[in-house]
């Protein structure tokens, strides 16, 4: 009976070393190990590493009906998804006529828009407490109005464009204008160009950044976000788009910012560790760059903290003051997703940039042929700018604003 006591004794006592033995060495081939609340890297760092994404729907600025309001109640969300879910979709309405252009490009556009579930929050802006983006400075407001001032004067038919007529597309405009050949005010292809959307083809500038598989910004609150971590650096692979995804590399250094006539699309990042959270300083945009209307001035104080196992937490302090009259913060919860069934990788596959652009160019070079041959009407009188896809009218549709 002792030698049989004994025995169970060894064998419990070999379990439990084993198990003491084999959770830390999991935790390692993870990756990660925790440290009470805070799950570290195995070189001690705070760890953000995963595929993450927002799995709400939660519009940036805080919609007018909605004005005062910070978060929904339970119920109140259960009754927005009804609302929501039931929404027609593009196919579901009478926007544009069957066969046209207008109708081949909402159809397009909205198979690939899903609609999430509503989150709690009544917007990602939580200063301003009003939820929405500060006013424009005056230097701002008068870069807007040169700018609209000179797409409108591409686009003709201004009111049929503004409004999102399927007539914007009929052709019926009234002579060209005489500005068809001048060179835009600011840089083409960027929000602060009305999107970039211009009624032009005379080359890739003059499409929007979409188009030429240039769409990622900073900041970035939408898609997939996949974060890497070794010693010293923080990767994050932003999925934009079809194929647009981007690279960041983010040096966690008490070092200078680059020089500052050194310029770069998505700035210079330079990170830091506060306790459990990752704080980065973004800086050195280049004028080319557009977030919201803000270009070589804006300044980012972003701050990423992992709240629990899979949720992450990303703060982000937008300030530029010849465009905002005071800075704004974002906050977005992201959840963490499977690496399974989410695997993401580096792929340059835009086939609007590779095939798409390339076509419009040369379609717009066989309209002006058939125009001067006097087969076709004059390119100048088309609207080549996001006429009339029904988009933006089922945007209106969604109490979250789409």
């Amino acid at each position: 009976m002792r030698r049989r006591i004994l025995s169970s004794l060894a064998v419990a006592a070999l379990v439990v070393a084993a198990i003491l033995f084999v959770k830390p060495a999991l935790a390692r081939l993870a990756g990660q190990h925790s440290t009470g609340a805070v799950m570290t890297t195995p070189w001690g760092e705070p760890d953000l590493q995963g595929i993450w994404r927002e799995d709400y729907q939660v519009p940036l600025q805080r919609p007018a009906q909605f004005a005062g309001k910070e978060f929904f109640t339970d119920e109140e969300r259960a009754e927005l998804d009804k609302i929501r879910g039931a929404a027609p979709r593009f196919t579901d309405v009478g926007i544009a006529a069957r066969g046209t252009e207008q109708d081949v490009a909402g159809a397009y556009n909205t198979v690939f828009t899903s609609i999430r579930p509503t989150g709690r929050r009544t917007s990602l802006i939580t200063d301003p407490p009003g939820g929405r983006i500060p006013p424009l400075t005056p230097e701002a407001q008068q870069r807007a109005a040169t700018a609209r001032e000179f797409q409108l004067a591409l686009l003709q038919a201004t009111e049929a464009c503004k409004s999102r007529l399927p007539s914007c597309a009929d052709g019926k405009y009234g002579p060209p204008s005489p500005r068809r050949s001048e060179t835009p005010p600011y840089y083409v292809g960027t929000g602060g160009l009305a999107a970039g959307a211009i009624n032009r083809a005379d080359g890739p500038e003059d499409r929007i950044l979409g188009e030429r598989c240039m769409a990622a910004v900073l900041p970035d609150f939408t898609g997939f976000r996949r974060i890497v971590q070794s010693p010293g650096v923080v990767a994050i692979f932003y999925d934009t788009g079809q194929g647009q995804g981007w690279q960041r590399f983010i040096p966690i250094t008490d070092g200078p910012h680059l020089p500052s006539h050194v310029r770069q699309w998505w700035g210079d990042s330079r990170g830091r560790w506060e306790g459990d959270t990752l704080v980065v300083d973004v800086t050195n945009f280049s004028p080319k760059s557009d977030y919201q209307g803000a270009r070589e001035n804006l300044h980012l104080i972003e701050r990423w903290r992992r709240i629990d196992a899979n949720t992450l937490e990303y703060m982000v302090t937008i300030e530029d003051p010849t465009t905002w009259t005071r800075p704004w913060t974002v906050t977005q919860e992201l959840n963490l997703q499977n690496n399974e069934a989410n695997r993401i990788y580096y792929e340059p596959r835009c086939h609007e940039g590779n095939h798409g652009l390339a076509g419009m160019l040369l379609g717009a070079r066989i309209e002006e042929k058939e125009f001067k041959e006097g087969r076709g009407p004059d390119p100048a009188t088309r609207c080549s700018a996001y006429c009339g896809s029904g988009v933006e009218e089922l945007s209106d549709r969604d109490p979250l604003g789409g």
